[in-house]
């Protein structure tokens, strides 16, 4: 078994921090984005779409996609469980990771890919509006969260799930996308100040 992984790319963090709340240690191959290695021939044989991280089991099947590698060492490895335990916690929690992907994550990375100058490269092409755009999408969500964080402890209940990890990811990258962190939503902070201080976020 063997991770190409990305460093602190926020895909292959996300999976890194999955595993550190597990406890599993895995073999990893770095791969340096920056020198755009996640588009060598050896990263797009396995994964066309030249995206990391990647996962080579030992049979040889591969796995790409963050989540789909995450739900992998889930059935795995259950506990602690990060994806839900019995039908109902596992759909909130696969609605709430979403919910932090598509509304939150999405939003924030599309500010960063298509306005910052690093991203010139990689985002081909690059649409300064679209990036514009998205800036009010994430601070409305995060003013959401702030008010759903008022009724409980993590993003998708009581118990830290892969959805606090996706949250987290998008805060972290407010800075790169230039993006003001709302220091106003006083239960979004305290969560990020939780989340943020787990062992697992130095992955």
């Amino acid at each position: 078994m063997l991770l190409y992984d990305g460093g602190r790319a926020p895909n292959p963090r996300r999976v890194r921090i999955f595993l550190a709340e597990k406890g599993i240690e895995i073999p990893l191959k770095h791969v340096d984005m920056a020198e755009l290695g996640h588009r060598s021939d050896e990263v797009t044989t396995l994964n066309p779409f030249q995206r990391l991280p990647v996962l080579q089991l030992d049979d040889g099947t591969v796995l790409t996609e963050s989540v789909a590698i995450c739900r992998y060492f889930e059935a795995l490895h259950p506990d602690p469980p990060l994806m839900g335990t019995d039908a109902v916690d596992q759909a909130v929690v696969e609605m709430w990771n979403r919910r932090m992907e598509f509304h939150f994550f999405w939003y924030v990375a599309a500010a960063f890919r298509h306005t910052h100058p690093a991203m010139k490269e990689w985002e081909v092409p690059q649409v300064s509006e679209y990036g514009e755009a998205n800036r009010p999408k994430a601070l409305k969500t995060m003013e959401f969260l702030d008010s759903e964080l008022r009724l409980r402890r993590f993003i998708a209940g009581e118990r830290y799930s892969i959805a606090d990890i996706t949250a987290m990811m998008a805060v972290d990258m407010l800075k790169p996308a230039r993006i003001d962190r709302p220091v106003h939503l006083e239960n979004l902070m305290r969560w990020y100040d939780d989340v943020s201080s787990r062992p697992s976020a130095s992955a």
